[in-house]
């Protein structure tokens, strides 16, 4: 029985260490906070490395840039769902958007990022160390993010603007739970074959404001002698994050066409990103998408580039190739990203699936 226990024991003490990494620092403004709304959403969007920007066009500019909401036609809606760390964590997104005129749109979407069924075993062993399983309860921690996103097509020509306003919810168990607000906005430009993309995450800053159970906290408090001991900061504030793309498509004989995207990820930190300064990191993308008449999708991309300083000393540079199919079938598009897949280990590759349906179709 105690072998049974290691795995999710295992779960119980990481998400103890996440939830003082992330409350403990006695900084208020951090370079990392919110971190699940940087994962992405939309298989498509994860086939390419997330580089989409500058073309993102549809429901799913909602996350990616909400300025490309303004090219919808008709309602939209999307769903997706994947899982991490070999199943441990469940990643899951859903989002609606409609134009209100031809100049105009709305979208709404929702994300959720969780570990379920983590065992409480803070109880397990009583203060005469005796074991009681009865005493070991289960929870959950999860985090939550509603964006509601309007978009306009600017007088300029080909220039089109969005924003989000977004409202996070983060809960571990009865620990602790906060509530956020913030802004994001982008813009979208285009000329001729090229297009142009801008997206500043938390370009208002944004707040998270936490509620730690005091009681619950004093029943862990003590639980690694020498650390943990004083009560976690309760107030974050998110710094901006910065991504710019640049795209063409180009047309490959008479069925083919192949879209290409270059993005620039930036964060105004000291990072192991390829490119680092005291000022800014930036981390560069670039994705792939060959279609057949739109219809059948393959796509290829590469991204996370980082600087890594291996046990010997010696510097090496890692990244992260993607890959992801597609197709449309009479309005419904179906996508499937496999990410992660030049890490080591299966644990860490990721298998995204993503549905999006245009209503536009149905009306004909």
């Amino acid at each position: 029985m105690l072998y049974n226990l290691i795995i999710p024991l295992k779960k119980f003490y990481f998400l103890l260490s996440f939830l003082f990494t992330v409350l403990a620092s006695a900084q208020t403004l951090r370079n990392y906070s919110n971190e699940f709304l940087t994962i992405g959403v939309d298989a498509a969007a994860l086939g390419m490395s997330k580089s989409v920007v500058a073309t993102t066009n549809d429901v799913n500019a909602v996350y990616w840039n909400p300025a490309g909401l303004v090219n919808i036609q008709d309602y939209q809606g999307a769903i997706m769902y994947s899982s991490y760390f070999a199943g441990i964590a469940n990643y899951n997104y859903a989002a609606f958007a409609m134009p209100i005129d031809n100049q105009s749109a709305l979208g709404i979407s929702i994300i959720r990022f969780g570990v379920d069924d983590i065992l409480n075993t803070t109880e397990l062993i009583d203060n005469q160390g005796n074991i009681d399983f009865n005493r070991i309860s289960l929870f959950s921690a999860a985090d939550y993010a509603l964006n509601i996103s309007y978009a306009r097509n600017l007088k300029l020509k080909n220039i089109y603007f969005g924003i989000n306003a977004k409202v996070i919810r983060r809960t571990i168990g009865e620990f602790a739970n906060s509530w956020g607000v913030g802004l994001d906005a982008g813009i979208q430009y285009q000329r001729g074959d090229w297009k142009f993309g801008l997206m500043v995450r938390d370009i208002s800053t944004t707040f998270n404001i936490w509620n730690i159970d005091e009681d619950a906290f004093a029943t862990i408090q003590n639980a690694i002698p020498g650390q943990n001991q004083e009560l976690p900061e309760t107030t974050e504030i998110t710094k901006p994050k910065v991504q710019f793309g640049v795209a063409r498509k180009f047309n490959i004989g008479r069925f083919f066409h192949l879209l290409s995207e270059i993005d620039l990820n930036m964060r105004f930190a000291k990072t192991n990103d390829l490119i680092s300064t005291s000022l800014a990191s930036i981390d560069p993308s670039i994705g792939f998408q060959l279609d057949y008449e739109e219809f059948v999708f393959l796509r290829a991309g590469i991204g996370n580039f980082q600087n890594i300083t291996e046990f010997d000393g010696s510097k090496n540079i890692s990244l992260q190739p993607n890959f992801g199919i597609g197709f449309v079938y009479k309005g419904i598009q179906i996508d499937y990203a496999l990410t992660n897949i030049g890490s080591v280990g299966n644990a860490l590759f990721s298998n995204i699936f993503s549905l999006k349906i245009d209503y536009s179709y149905f009306r004909k």
